[in-house]
């Protein structure tokens, strides 16, 4: 296990007014900020990150944002291991994952982009690719505050690639998870009107669309199970100011991260599951060719979300990259 020492973590941030109660609990144990159908989630691992979920205060430009994330039980003096999750998801995404990481010594984050997940946005900010990397960098700036690796699966992995990029300071190594980084922005959607846009965001949050996503992601998992799933990746969207949220990115054109790849500095783990059915593994392939400091590293019998799916060999992953830098840093001190 890898060595820990305690330490505080800042609660406030600059600008920001604190409000009295964002961590009073329900009588479930749940934050008293989220939807109350949490309390229908059967789901335990879910059931146990939701209750640790925090809103800390984030200023960014003229907002501030009580900001949704599961922060660390302890400091490492290793780098922090940050979690992001993707397209319109939130950080319950790393509820299997999250507490592998935990045990295994590493000092670990779950955040939730600016506009999805669990944030107060009662007074909507801007949630473009700009303001979501603004957000995020002043959430690292005044809260994580070392260079970090950082996860991103899916959409997450555009949003962590344009991140490095735009501040290397904060990336010390970077994880890619079976990556959507081809796709040109929002498409078309960007240009439609505003009453369209609505209509697919209400479509978007629907069951049975949810339940569809869920049978392409995974196979051979029963009903009940991919119906409590279903209800634990849209409870998020049951925020009113989701669909305004989600309308804002759409027509601001979304993520085009492909000419950055090459762009990126940091030394990367692509991870990729087998059997995905929604990004082809062939560009995987690509991705690895394309950036100039990568491994590349493929899970059997997986589909699109390996850390749902497969959270032992993903864990298993990431604490054996966190070792290897830490080994090599002890290496380069004894040399002195």
């Amino acid at each position: 296990m890898l060595s820990l020492a305690g330490g505080s973590i800042p609660s406030t941030a600059a600008k920001c007014t604190i409000q009295r109660g964002f961590r009073v609990r329900s009588v479930a144990g749940f934050p008293s900020f989220l939807p109350k159908e949490v309390e229908k989630i059967k789901d335990p691992f879910a059931r146990k990150l939701a209750a640790r979920i925090e809103r800390l205060p984030v200023s960014f430009g003229e907002n501030c944002v009580m900001s949704s994330c599961v922060k660390p039980l302890v400091q490492s003096n290793t780098s922090p291991v940050v979690l992001l999750h993707g397209f319109d998801s939130s950080c319950l995404e790393w509820r299997y994952t999250y507490p592998l990481l935990e045990e295994a010594g590493l000092e670990t984050w779950a955040v939730d982009i600016l506009g999805w997940g669990f944030s107060d946005l009662e007074r909507l900010p801007s949630c473009n690719v700009a303001s979501k990397r603004d957000h995020f960098f002043q959430l690292w700036k005044s809260y994580i505050k070392k260079p970090m690796i950082l996860v991103g699966p899916s959409l997450g992995a555009a949003v962590a690639i344009d991140f490095a990029v735009s501040h290397p300071e904060a990336v010390e190594r970077l994880v890619l998870i079976d990556a959507s980084v081809y796709t040109e922005g929002t498409g078309d959607l960007a240009s439609m009107p505003k009453m369209l846009a609505y209509a697919g965001v209400y479509l978007l949050k629907s069951l049975p669309l949810r339940f569809y996503v869920n049978f392409l992601c995974f196979s051979g998992i029963s009903l009940s199970t991919s119906l409590d799933w279903t209800n634990v990746g849209r409870l998020h969207c049951l925020f009113p100011w989701w669909e305004d949220a989600t309308v804002d990115f759409m027509m601001s054109g979304g993520y085009n991260v492909s000419a950055q790849i090459e762009q990126v500095k940091q030394k990367t783990l692509i991870i990729w599951g087998e059997d995905d059915q929604i990004i082809s593994s062939k560009l995987g392939v690509r991705l690895h060719c394309e950036l100039p400091n990568a491994v590349i590293r493929q899970i059997t019998d997986c589909g699109h979300l390996p850390h749902v799916e497969k959270p032992s060999s993903v864990a298993k992953m990431i604490v054996e990259l966190v070792q290897q830098d830490q080994y090599k840093k002890v290496q380069c001190l004894s040399q002195f």
